[in-house]
């Protein structure tokens, strides 16, 4: 089903987002699509910023109790199109979805917590890194897995989400380990919950998250296992856009304006990862 919501009208701006006004972004307009995997039409309106995101990752990406799309990349995406004076509209599709729509420009960019790596490299291209963040493990709570070298142990069995640097990481360090691939967060968590995996490979901040929320039944390894790097999604070929994204990103970082995404939707991760004497994603 693909639903689709159109909210006022957006003006002009090249000013560093400011976090407390974007709840209300004045003058703003966001169409907001759902799509299971393809993306909207190859008609595009170039007055319109049509951003790629699967709503399913929070804070990152997900729906506010309202139902419209709220998190970190929500506000980086809002506040791009104000910089690009264009419209916004986001399609959210699943995330093995989101670099096929981007092959066939269905999308001019993905703002969905993306890392950056040479496979995805090869069908399209990446702005500068906006964000760090390394792949952990969420195992059983009454596991002994501690490592990686764990898992490579006969018997083990991992939970990977389709699509992710997870699975390509399993794929490349574990391949003769048995490993299954859910197309979402909550049936790879499910798995581990469910004493049915040994352990979910997925980024530490999500890690951490699923592991508060499930702690009577799993624990969180939260030594960096690969170090990644978030970034912008495009089209190959869409340099003039690239760059302009690349000038924007510049110049919210050094207006604070990440910090402040941080105040507003990262405290308990910035805690945490103080707690473990590492660098803070947005630092």
């Amino acid at each position: 089903m693909r639903s689709e919501n159109v909210i006022r009208k957006r003006s002009v701006s090249r000013r560093p987002f400011q976090i407390k006004g974007l709840a209300l972004l004045l003058g703003a307009s966001i169409i907001v699509t759902s799509c299971g995997g393809g993306g909207s039409s190859n008609s595009k309106d170039d007055s319109v910023l049509v951003v790629g995101m699967d709503l399913t990752y929070p804070p990152f990406e997900m729906l506010s109790p309202n139902g419209q799309p709220d998190g970190v990349s929500v506000r980086i995406a809002e506040a791009l199109a104000k910089y690009l004076g264009r419209d916004l509209k986001i399609d959210n599709i699943n995330f093995d979805g989101l670099i096929g729509a981007l092959k066939t420009h269905k999308l001019d960019c993905v703002i969905s917590s993306m890392s950056v790596n040479d496979k995805r490299k090869q069908s399209i291209d990446f702005s500068d890194p906006y964000l760090k963040t390394p792949l952990a493990m969420l195992v059983s709570k009454d596991s002994d897995v501690q490592s990686v070298d764990d898992l490579k142990k006969a018997g083990k069995k991992v939970v990977v989400r389709l699509g992710t640097t997870g699975e390509m990481f399993a794929q490349e360090v574990l391949p003769d380990t048995e490993r299954v691939a859910p197309d979402s967060d909550t049936a790879c968590v499910m798995e581990v919950v469910q004493g049915k995996v040994d352990a979910f490979i997925y980024d530490q901040l999500s890690i951490y998250q699923h592991s508060k929320k499930h702690p009577e039944t799993t624990r969180a390894v939260l030594e960096p296992i690969r170090h990644e790097k978030w970034a912008i999604g495009l089209p190959k070929g869409e340099d003039e856009l690239r760059q302009q994204i690349n000038e924007f990103l510049k110049q919210q970082r050094e207006a604070g304006a990440f910090e402040e995404l941080a105040d507003q939707y990262l405290k308990d991760e910035r805690e945490m990862l103080k707690g473990l004497g590492v660098p803070f994603v947005f630092d």
